[in-house]
């Protein structure tokens, strides 16, 4: 099955992005009463045939829609420093999303080497990233936020763990719990500062081990998102 994505679907007629569209029309050269699978990037898919084989815009009529449930039964949120090199942060966005991953924050931290990210570029990752493994939920990014803020802001929030490099009583990630929701928090490649460690635990969040080796930012990610998948089954 081809996964396309559309957010523009309205009393069952709908219409794909320029990228899609360019994609069913240009490569796959699909024409219009073709059938195609689409979703909406919340839990539906869609079964719909090509109106209009428009390769700048190809419109489609709902033909029929099927609620999917996640293949993970928590909620999943990660916050990540981004990486110095974009491509690396990038990758885990990818693979995040095709292990699956309700929200991502990227955060700003004292030793953060990027300051900025591009959200379009990152929506686009993840919506590619989540048709090519045929997922149904289109993971949440949020807006690029400081440390402190995101401290703030997951306040409420009870399952929470922030993995560092100093020594120091932690929790084996083999022994994370995985009930509704899950926070957890990597930093930058130069790892946190104890001032900020001390201010996440501060707040309730628990030291996480991610083993004896160093890992580089987006392998510390997706390892931990591995793990959490892991330890719910």
């Amino acid at each position: 099955m081809r996964l396309f994505f559309s957010q523009n679907i309205k009393d069952d007629h709908g219409f794909l992005s320029p990228e899609d569209s360019r994609h069913v029309v240009k490569s796959l050269r699909m024409k219009a009463g073709d059938k195609i699978d689409i979703t909406d990037g919340k839990g539906f898919c869609y079964s719909a045939q090509i109106e209009d084989a428009n390769f700048r815009k190809c419109t489609f009529t709902v033909l029929g829609s099927d609620q999917k449930e996640k293949t993970w039964n928590f909620h999943l949120h990660m916050a990540v420093s981004p990486t110095k090199n974009i491509d690396r942060f990038e990758w885990f966005l990818e693979k995040a999303t095709e292990m699956g991953i309700d929200e991502i924050t990227p955060i700003l931290t004292d030793n953060s080497e990027r300051k900025r990210i591009k959200m379009d570029r990152c929506e686009r990752i993840l919506q590619s990233a989540m048709k090519q493994s045929h997922k149904f939920t289109l993971p949440t990014i949020n807006e690029l936020q400081t440390f402190s803020n995101f401290i703030e802001n997951t306040a409420q929030e009870q399952n929470k763990y922030i993995a560092h490099c100093y020594e120091g009583e932690k929790t084996d990630v083999k022994n994370i719990k995985t009930p509704d929701r899950l926070t957890i928090v990597i930093g930058p490649e130069g790892d946190f500062t104890q001032e900020e460690v001390s201010l996440a635990q501060n707040a309730n969040f628990t030291p996480l081990s991610l083993g004896g080796s160093r890992l580089r930012t987006e392998t510390a990610a997706v390892f931990a998102c591995n793990a959490a998948h892991i330890n719910a089954k």
